[in-house]
């Protein structure tokens, strides 16, 4: 036993180098193109390999820095806590702290207070935080300016005459001219508010972990940038109020340490690991520059909220599952806090169920999976380093692109940023349209059987989140939230509130495994509409088939077949059904030209725009 224990446990095992990999990959893909085949072109402006290996770390400076060094890739501090974060909405003060009460006993460790009203005191202040306990909770504010400066200036008073020391008071506000005012109004945010933070960020002395300027990055995301946009961007407008708050009169320490910054995450869960692991070496080396006198100033403090981006309306439970990936990638990459926000969320205010649902999903990830008690497990994986690295590179590069314009507000101005952002939006969204990006229940695998509630309107699917007052005219070209699946939700919407009910009966023939093939394909196709899919096994004539097609009176059929037997079935099958019904090829086949000469001009594809077939496929129905 002991001879065993001696041996190394991959000494009988010879290496194998990466051109005998790739050699026996070449031999696998059989003339294919290698590059087209196995490397992952990205959004983000570079290629992602099909594997990793350790020679792929060479040259990755930042591996050698641990938990909480310089330039914190591995995180900010030596351990991976962070806290559960919820919003309570805050229309009447009594019951927003009843809220508050109720779901601080149920886990969660952190609030935002969305303030909805405008003429919020110090005495709605006090009502609303009665019987928490400040030291024992992080507390943060969200809504109008105006309100934020108050209340916040109604805040410090309340915990410096509390006598609470630096240490005890964890807060932050929203208050973020540059995203609130000139990116999501169009508006040129007035210097007075950055005057007012000034002031406050002088009188809260000692109580640096009080922040008062909430970089509110996650806008980008959820508007359709990429990850590299997100990460540029957010760290143009970090650098933005860094230079402003230093022309003031502050120093680099006070004005860094007044910074928080909120990032979206994405369900693109290895890519969003490395997103925030880039995030923290990127902020230290915006720092940097002004040789802070703390460390600590060079450490971002990160709050992850799941994107509304990819929510959906229709089989809104699939919300759950991609929230809880997103709350894991952010949970590994070690953020300082994280919202899961409601399945429900994005079709109406989120039921009491829905937020405890969202609150266990960390509790779960803490509690049962301790995700909390190793830090950076990601740390060291070919992948995750390579994807941090290139994120870093590509995200700096654009930073610098946006300072060379003159900052992040001379390239708002000029429309740089806005056209990247669109310009991202729009190829996500064709992807979606043409399935090159699953939106899981949407453009995929739809719940045949459901059906839009009642409160969901065409407001709900259509409108792009309204961020303004309607009656102010915007200076200049806004960006504007909004959910990629909207557009097939609106279109299924159509169907459902037609007072229709249309069926596509699946016309099985000839090759039996391409016949499923095809009629699965095609069910799911056409549920996307809330067209209700008629399956069928196989048909063992034209007639047969024609004749059951017939008597189920639906108003589209699909012929599902192989393409050599196409040039046969299809002619017949649409001499007897043309005047019938829709008649839909489940292919594209070699003999389409000749088809579409005889009338048929149908045809549903893996190459089809789903949402343009499928708009057309509407007007041929008259669902209006």
């Amino acid at each position: 036993m002991a001879e065993c224990k001696d041996k190394k446990l991959f000494a009988e095992f010879p290496p194998v180098t990466t051109e005998q990999w790739e050699a026996v990959i070449n031999v696998d893909l059989k003339g294919a193109d290698y590059e087209k085949k196995l490397v992952w072109k990205t959004a983000e402006g570079f290629n992602v390999r099909p594997y990793y290996r350790a020679e792929n770390l060479e040259g990755i400076k930042f591996l050698n820095s641990a938990p909480g060094q310089f330039p914190y890739v591995r995180g900010t501090k030596n351990d991976n806590s962070w806290l559960v974060n919820q919003t309570v909405e805050v229309n009447c003060p009594k019951e927003a702290n009843a809220d508050a009460l109720n779901i601080l006993m149920r886990g969660v460790e952190s609030i935002t207070f969305d303030l909805k009203a405008d003429n919020f005191t110090a005495a709605d202040l006090d009502t609303l935080l009665a019987g928490i306990e400040i030291p024992a909770v992080e507390l943060n504010f969200r809504g109008c300016i105006g309100t934020l400066l108050n209340v916040a200036d109604a805040f410090l008073t309340k915990v410096q005459n509390a006598g609470y020391t630096k240490d005890q008071v964890n807060a932050s506000f929203a208050i973020d001219p540059i995203m609130q005012k000139l990116s999501l109004r169009g508006k040129s945010a007035d210097s007075e508010i950055m005057q007012k933070v000034v002031e406050l960020i002088k009188r809260r002395g000692e109580l640096r972990r009080v922040k008062f300027i909430t970089v509110g990055g996650d806008i980008f995301q959820n508007c359709g940038s990429t990850i590299v946009q997100e990460l540029a961007f957010t760290m143009a407008v970090g650098s933005e109020y860094l230079n402003k708050l230093m022309e003031l009169g502050l120093s680099i320490d006070d004005a860094a340490s007044s910074l928080k910054f909120n990032l979206a995450i994405s369900s693109n869960y290895f890519m969003e690991i490395a997103k925030f692991r880039a995030a923290r070496m990127l902020w230290a080396n915006v720092v940097m520059p002004y040789s802070p006198e703390r460390a600590c100033s060079s450490k971002i403090k990160i709050h992850a909220v799941t994107a509304r981006w990819n929510m959906t309306v229709y089989d809104a439970y699939v919300n759950m599952l991609r929230a809880t990936s997103e709350a894991m990638s952010a949970a590994i990459a070690g953020v300082n806090s994280i919202e899961v926000l409601p399945f429900d969320a994005a079709y109406e205010k989120p039921s009491d169920f829905s937020r405890r649902i969202a609150r266990n999903v960390q509790l779960i990830l803490k509690e049962e999976s301790h995700f909390d008690h190793v830090v950076d497990p990601a740390g060291g994986a070919y992948y995750i380093e390579n994807l941090t690295r290139s994120i870093a590179e590509n995200a700096w590069k654009l930073f610098v692109e946006v300072e060379n314009k003159g900052g992040y507000r001379a390239a708002f101005v000029e429309g740089f940023i806005q056209s990247k952002v669109e310009e991202s939006a729009a190829q996500k969204e064709k992807n979606i349209a043409t399935r090159k990006e699953t939106l899981l229940g949407t453009n995929q695998f739809p719940n045949f059987t459901e059906k839009a509630q009642e409160n969901i309107t065409i407001d709900t699917v259509t409108k792009k989140e309204c961020t303004c007052c309607c009656s102010e005219l915007a200076e200049y070209k806004k960006l504007v939230p909004f959910r990629v699946g909207m557009a097939f939700e609106a279109l299924r919407l159509k169907t459902d509130r037609s007072g229709k009910e249309p069926r596509a009966f699946m016309l099985t023939l000839g090759n039996l495994a391409m016949a499923r093939a095809r009629a699965q394909f095609a069910s799911n196709f056409m549920a996307c509409a809330g067209i209700r899919p008629v399956d069928n096994i196989l048909f063992h004539s034209v007639e047969e088939g024609v004749k059951a097609a017939l008597e189920s009176k639906a108003e589209m059929v699909v012929l599902c077949s192989s393409d050599d037997e196409y040039a046969t079935f299809a002619p017949e099958v649409f001499a007897q059904l043309k005047d019938k019904c829709v008649f839909v090829i489940a292919g594209a086949p070699a003999c389409k030209e000749e088809l579409e000469k005889i009338g048929i001009k149908n045809f549903i594809s893996v190459r089809s725009n789903v949402l343009e077939t499928l708009t057309d496929f509407q007007n041929q129905l008259d669902i209006k």
